[in-house]
Order: C-alpha cells, then structure tokens, then sequence
C-alpha cells in the first residue's frame, strides 16, 4: 500500500495513481447512473403524470437493494472487491441497454405494458448497486494509506458531487432531443467507467481474524454498527435526515408543476445541490474537519433541513436552484465526517459488510425517502410534503443531538 508523509496537503490522495484511475471510474460511474436516474423519473412523469408513479421508481430499487446488501457486503470481504465491481458494471451496462431498447420507436414494449418493465429493470438496477455499494468504499481503503482516509474521502465526494452536476444537467438537455439518444450517452460513459477500473490492480482478499459461519458474518456488520455509537449516530442521522428532507425525487413535479419549466431546467435543479457540495468539498480539503467535527455535524444536517423548507416554498426558478445548492453544501458536510468515520473506525476484514450496513441507512434512503415523499406528496400536497420533510430533519436533529453524546463530542483526530 502507498505510503506519503506529506502533511497538511489538501491534494495528498491525489498523487496516488492507482486513486486517480479510481475518481475516474467514479465520475463516469457516476455521470451513468445519475443521467439514468433523470433520463427515467422524467420519461416516467411524461408517461404517467402521476407523482407516486415517482416515488414508485425509488421503491423498485430500494427493496432490492436492501434484500442483497447483507449478503453483498459479506462477498465484498470474502472475494476479489474488483471482480465485484467489473461484474456490477457490466451489468449496470446491460440494464441502460434494455432501456434504451424499451425507449426505441420500435420497440412496442412500452406501448404493450406501461411503464410496468422500466420498474422491473429498476429492481434489477437496485441488485447490483447493492454490490457496488458494498464493495466500492471496501476497495477504497484499500488503495490508500490510513492517514490519508479523509482526504481521500474528501476528494471521492467531491468527485461523485461533480458527476451529480454534469450528469443531470447532460440528461436533462439531451431529453429535449429524445430518449434514445439520452441513453444511447448513458451507456458510453458506463463504458468508460469499466474502461478506466482495468487500470488498478486487484488487492488481497483480506486475511480473516476469526472462524465466521456465514449467518455469523452477514450479522457481523451489523453488530459492529450498532456497537459503535459514533458510526450508528452518524449514519442514523444521515438515515432519517435523506429519508425525510430529500426533495430530489419530485424534482419533475416541481419543474412542470410549481416553476413551470420542463426538462433542461429539470437537469440544473437535479444539479444544484450536488454543485454545492462541490464547492463544499473544495473547502474542506483545504481546510479539513477534524476538531469539532460532532458539532458540526449537526449543525449542517439542521442547515439542511432549513434549506429544504426554503425549497418547497419558493415558486421563483433561481431561488429554488438557489437553495437546492445549499441543501447540498450543507449535507456534503455529514457524507465527508461519516465516510471518514466508517474508515477510521472499520477494520478491513469487515470494511464490506460494514459498507453494506451504510448503504442499508444512507443509500437505500435515498430510494426510501423517495417514495415516502411521492406518498406524501399525494396525501398531503407537493409543498407540504417538502415543508414537513424539511421540519422532520431538523428535529431529528435535536433528538440525536441529546441520545448521542460521543457524536456530539467527536474530534476525528481521536478515532483510533
């Protein structure tokens, strides 16, 4: 493993080559799945019109997600983290294919079942982003020296933030011209990535400390998790703050219903809070969170939830990307201390079942938290959703705040 005595250095990771090929498989990993994401939700609501028919693309991949990410994240320990990756890929690649298939004009299979086939291959989708989930962090560790934890988790938000803007604002663009050709892009850049992953070596599967059945180590994870009280704070605030206050998945109700603007200013608003983190990630590698980083913590997550409520009532265009952009500088702060948390703390022999714990909290909220505002959003109306998502996080906030005492105490530089 590459070592470096190089201190204070907001670009330390990145003289890492093997880290570099690493944020490139990342950025066009990402640049894949989150055009995916807008190039579905807004070929779904121009089909359906129906705001739960968007939270409903969240459910399919959530529950599938969820189902594998145990078993998932015990493989990520026990086999090659790069041969998982490669696999997961390529069948990312193979699921944009049968998009683009159902999206051709001769195709007649969204004409014969509704939009019934893009969930199913949704649900597939969720599968094998509950592999990567588990095994992309994992293979991280492995790549860079201890030391550089937080830089590196620093640099690969800050890589993933700028794949979430170019992304969403390519797709929302290119679905002014048709769909076929928004996924035929798709699918170069999900090339591209695989491209870019041959160039790092496969790492050692790491050497077992114990004896595990495998029930005893799909359970590992989660005791580890729920024995830690700095990592089950961190991710049971990230948790509940992403499944109550993201607004994300009714952007395209928002766009058409509320600012009355269609598929490209669709794009930038998916853009906007992921280009806040960027810039917040700019800072925090120059100026890293070390000392205070509990207080912190809380402090952005309650920001966030502050700029959700200003969200949902904004019916000016540039507002809302305004402070769409701050929910996102504001979150970007919790995803660096809670990645650098899970690496500091996380022996590598459990570094995938216990990524696959963090993707259970944080990733499959996403999805969640999705659906939950699609469900609201019917019940209660598209702004009052918002307005109570945005509420629920900064009381969930002020309840963590209380029960988690070493969280709201953290300095990093004291994880050993």
């Amino acid at each position: 493993m590459p070592q470096t005595n190089i201190k204070h250095d907001p670009f330390a990771a990145l003289r890492i080559k093997e880290f570099m090929f690493f944020l490139n498989t990342r950025f066009f990993l990402t640049l894949a799945i989150m055009m995916q994401s807008v190039i579905v939700s807004w070929q779904i609501y121009d089909i359906t019109h129906d705001k739960l028919a968007l939270g409903l693309i969240c459910l399919a991949e959530a529950i599938p997600f969820i189902l594998v990410s145990l078993f998932s994240g015990h493989l990520a320990d026990v086999i090659s983290r790069k041969l998982i990756i490669l696999i997961s890929m390529a069948f990312l690649l193979l699921s944009t294919s049968a998009l683009l298939y159902f999206s051709l004009e001769s195709s007649t299979v969204l004409k014969n079942y509704g939009t019934l086939p893009i969930y199913f291959v949704f649900g597939f989708i969720g599968i094998v982003r509950g592999f990567i989930a588990a095994a992309f962090p994992a293979f991280m560790a492995q790549i860079v020296p201890r030391e550089l934890y937080a830089n590196s988790a620093t640099w690969n938000s800050s890589v993933w933030h700028v794949g979430a803007v170019i992304g969403p604002a390519i797709a929302g663009i290119i679905c002014t011209i048709d769909f076929q050709t928004a996924y035929t892009l798709n699918l170069c850049f999900s090339f591209l990535a695989i491209f870019s992953f041959f160039f790092i070596a496969s790492k050692p599967v790491p050497v077992k400390t114990k004896k595990e059945t495998i029930l005893q180590s799909l359970s590992g994870g989660i005791k580890f998790v729920f024995s830690n009280q700095l990592i089950l704070g961190a991710l049971s605030l990230d948790l509940f703050a992403v499944l109550f206050g993201g607004a994300v998945a009714m952007l395209p109700a928002f766009a058409e219903d509320i600012l009355h603007v269609g598929s490209t200013e669709l794009g930038f608003l998916r853009a906007a809070p992921a280009l806040g983190a960027i810039v917040t990630a700019i800072i925090l590698a120059y100026k890293p969170i070390t000392k205070n980083a509990g207080r912190n913590l809380f402090l952005n997550v309650a920001l966030f939830g502050v700029a959700t409520v200003l969200f949902a009532v904004s019916t000016n265009y540039y507002l809302s990307l305004f402070f769409l952009f701050l929910t996102g500088a504001f979150d970007n702060v919790s995803v660096v201390i809670r990645h650098t948390i899970l690496q500091l703390s996380t022996p590598d022999d459990m570094r995938g079942r216990v990524s696959a714990v963090n993707s259970i909290f944080i990733g499959s909220s996403n999805e969640i938290g999705g659906f939950e505002s699609g469900v609201a959003a019917n019940a209660m109306g598209l702004v009052r959703s918002v307005i109570f998502g945005g509420v629920m996080t900064i009381l969930i906030v002020a309840g963590t705040y209380k029960v988690a005492p070493k969280l709201r105490k953290l300095d990093l530089k004291n994880i050993q």
